[in-house]
């Protein structure tokens, strides 16, 4: 390990690291939106935009599990480091036991509130119907499709890296095939959107339980103990994550209420297809960073800097690249893009959607750089900044613009808000990554 994260050269170890990482979120991600073509092409745009209604409250919910998850697996590999096998099995025990509880808890939540939810978000009487039908699917398989989620943190612990590919590849395409099987085949309505999604999240859960029940796995299931200490640890540990995760969940929640309000469903369906675009890039930058970590963290600790800085200017070159690439893709394609969604050719939709497409896509040229910035301090051990970055980025700048730029220009200060959001944001990223650099060389 020494050697190849000291010696590599700096581009070999980019392409080693980076780029397995990269193709296997492309994969995991793309099911996402061939999901959302399916419902948008097949069932049309009050379908979407009612998916998009309640995804916030979905994605919050996963957030929990992710949080226990996360957290967990840094005081489970801390414990493991140490020596102590059996604490770090108590505390992987007692951990799936709580997400469990949790997931319970969530989804009677997410049952009976959805359509309270939508009516006091100004939805008219159709979507509440549809986001109720979806929302309730989830509801009804969240004990079981929310462990999968924290599973796969566990199977990279035990070093089972291959095997979560090939879980989550597994995931995504019976996704695909049952979503073509319910609502192509059987022209079921939305809930069966939702119900493909889930059993393929159940069929993940299963596939991922089987390691640690048939096999040899360093995580055993035992009695489930922790003291309240651990547990402080760990919802700390899991917090910037968590806190990076809602505040999207809330930010894209305003500005739904906001573009009921303007213009109704087919706006939301137009910003369904803006979520689905912009998940999937974020989904590759994040993915790039995430693997790099590991190199930039160990580089730290053996104050190797020089090695640090080259690591980081090959992480903000293809950043930049990639980030321009979707900037011209969504700006001059946008038509393409939005027909996949379109169900009949509907001329209204696709006039939204392509205008908030063009508008949107000057975001991409700027708001890979907050991405990079967080999980670039995160790596450097600073998760309190990187959680601020996040904060500002994914919540505060967004939620004091949206409220400014629709004031002014409507429907289309909500498309411009993620732009003028990430101009300011790139301002903040760069000082704070010159005044890094700047300690670190000292």
């Amino acid at each position: 390990m020494h050697n190849f994260y000291t010696n590599t050269n700096a581009t070999i170890l980019f392409y080693k690291c980076a780029l397995p990482n990269m193709a296997s979120a492309v994969f995991i991600y793309l099911y996402v939106i061939i999901d959302g073509i399916f419902v948008g092409r097949y069932l049309g745009t009050d379908a979407l935009a009612a998916m998009n209604l309640v995804m916030p409250f979905i994605m919050i919910s996963f957030a929990l599990a992710d949080m226990i998850a996360i957290g967990s697996s840094v005081q489970i590999a801390i414990n493991l480091g140490k020596g102590k096998i059996e604490k770090a099995r108590a505390i992987f025990s007692f951990c799936i036991i709580l997400i469990f509880i949790i997931s319970c808890i969530m989804g009677i939540l997410g049952f009976f509130l959805t359509r309270p939810l939508s009516v006091l978000m100004g939805a008219d009487e159709n979507i509440q119907n549809l986001s109720t039908e979806y929302m309730q699917i989830f509801a009804l398989f969240a004990p079981f499709i929310m462990l999968a989620f924290a599973m796969d943190n566990y199977l990279r612990i035990c070093g089972k890296t291959f095997y979560s590919m090939v879980v989550n590849i597994t995931v995504a395409l019976s996704n695909i095939v049952l979503d073509w099987l319910f609502i192509v085949v059987f022209e079921w309505s939305l809930f069966s959107a939702a119900l493909a999604t889930c059993l393929g999240m159940f069929l993940g859960t299963i596939l991922s339980f089987i390691p640690f029940v048939f096999k040899n796995l360093i995580l055993k299931f035992k009695r489930p103990m922790i003291s309240l200490k651990i547990l402080k640890n760990i919802i700390y540990n899991g917090s910037s994550e968590f806190f990076s995760n809602i505040s999207s969940s809330i930010y894209t929640i305003l500005a739904n209420t906001i573009l009921l309000k303007i213009a109704g469903n087919q706006a939301l369906a137009a910003f369904s297809v803006i979520l689905y675009l912009s998940t999937f890039t974020f989904a590759l930058i994040l993915s790039m960073c995430e693997a790099m970590q590991p190199a930039i963290s160990y580089n730290y600790g053996y104050k190797n800097i020089l090695r640090i800085q080259a690591i980081f200017k090959r992480m903000l070159i293809a950043s930049s690249v990639f980030g321009t690439s979707i900037f011209l893709l969504t700006f001059f394609f946008n038509e393409i893009m939005v027909s996949f969604f379109n169900k009949n050719d509907e001329v209204d939709f696709a006039n939204i959607a392509q205008n908030a497409l063009m508008l949107f896509s000057f975001s991409f040229l700027l708001s890979w750089l907050g991405k990079l910035c967080a999980s670039f301090f995160t790596a450097l051990d600073k998760p309190m900044l990187s959680l601020i970055i996040s904060m500002i980025q994914s919540f505060i700048l967004p939620f004091v613009f949206i409220q400014i730029l629709s004031h002014y220009f409507g429907l289309n200060g909500v498309w411009l808000t993620s732009f003028v959001s990430e101009v300011f944001m790139a301002f903040i990223a760069s000082f704070l990554l010159y005044k890094t650099f700047k300690d670190l060389n000292s």
